[in-house]
């Protein structure tokens, strides 16, 4: 063989090499969550897998610790815009502070989708939330029956900031205004998206207002706070409690009273929505530009209901999941149990 010959068949050889890496590369979408440690995201992410295995895309998952972070926020969508990811999701820590680097993703050709929480940015594939402004009217409606249409009553809010949850409170504030006369909302709170904070200024509601008569917690961590704060004063079952989103510990205060109802996202389906909106912009499809999802009222009659143990109790909480993250994420792609 002439060393022409080897170097043609060598040639050859890496262009075939070549084409089928070319081939084999799958589009890779960063997920950005406000936060990676609560149960809703964690939820929100076994969706947005179960959406790229469907589609056959790896997803990078990457969020601030805390809420709170909206710099290190903006820094993970920078590092994924410098990247060159072929789209982003997002949950935004804050409405505003989170504009300038999306409208950076999005000048830069990157589809952007906007999940749970929204951003004042109009140019995105599809925003895919609950319809927190409904769910916050059905909140005061049904704390207002429960304390039989007077008294006073408390909201413990989520944080400063954040559009779904506040949202949530504004609807809250206005339905309990306009159509609850007799019923007084005596105190407002920010537990700033953590436990141990929501559980201190629910204390401090309940100290100031001896006779407050029931309390609405607008999101995970500031429900959690309510219900530690009303255990420890042996209140359970006399204060009347709505609380948002699930846990276990939300689920035990449900049973043994508590919590009166809780109000419930469906977080899977966001995340899976979120992210198959991105693969059919990217493969040439028009998504819907808004899907705005109902929440679900759980009393503790429903507990037993099938649709609600899956909504409560999914399959992916019960065994490890394999993710279809990419290699460089794997700090935040482990298996979630």
């Amino acid at each position: 063989m002439t060393v022409r010959r080897c170097i043609c068949l060598l040639i050859l050889v890496l262009l075939a090499g070549s084409a089928a890496c070319r081939r084999e590369k799958k589009r890779i979408i960063g997920v950005i969550p406000k936060a990676t440690a609560h149960l809703f995201f964690m939820s929100i992410k076994a969706g947005v897998d179960d959406a790229a295995k469907e589609a056959g895309v790896e997803y990078q998952w990457n969020g601030p610790g805390e809420e709170t972070d909206h710099a290190r926020q903006i820094q993970i969508v920078d590092a994924m815009v410098t990247q060159r990811v072929d789209a982003i999701a997002i949950s935004a820590t804050d409405q505003t502070a989170l504009v300038a680097p999306v409208r950076r993703a999005i000048a830069a050709g990157i589809p952007v989708t906007v999940f749970d929480s929204g951003l004042d940015v109009d140019d995105y594939v599809t925003f895919v939330a609950t319809d927190n402004y409904e769910a916050g009217q059905n909140a005061a409606r049904l704390l207002a029956g429960l304390v039989g249409g007077k008294g006073k009553v408390a909201m413990l809010m989520h944080k400063p900031g954040g559009k779904s949850t506040g949202d949530r409170e504004k609807g809250f504030d206005e339905i309990m205004a306009k159509e609850f006369p007799n019923v007084k909302v005596v105190a407002r709170q920010f537990g700033m998206a953590d436990r141990a904070k929501s559980r201190a200024a629910a204390e401090n509601i309940l100290t100031a207002h001896p006779d407050l008569a029931g309390m609405f917690a607008s999101a995970e961590a500031n429900s959690l706070g309510a219900i530690h704060a009303i255990r420890s004063r042996g209140m359970s079952g006399k204060l009347r409690l709505i609380t948002f989103d699930f846990s276990d510990t939300h689920v035990e205060a449900l049973k043994e009273g508590t919590i009166d109802i809780m109000l419930v996202q469906d977080p899977h389906r966001i995340g899976y929505e979120a992210l198959k909106s991105l693969t059919d912009k990217l493969s040439g499809k028009t998504p819907a530009k808004r899907m705005d999802l109902k929440v679900r009222v759980i009393e503790k009659k429903d507990l037993d209901k099938p649709e609600v143990q899956a909504l409560l109790f999914p399959e992916w909480r019960k065994k490890p999941r394999v993710t279809s993250c990419s290699s460089a994420t794997t700090r935040n792609c482990a298996k979630t149990s």
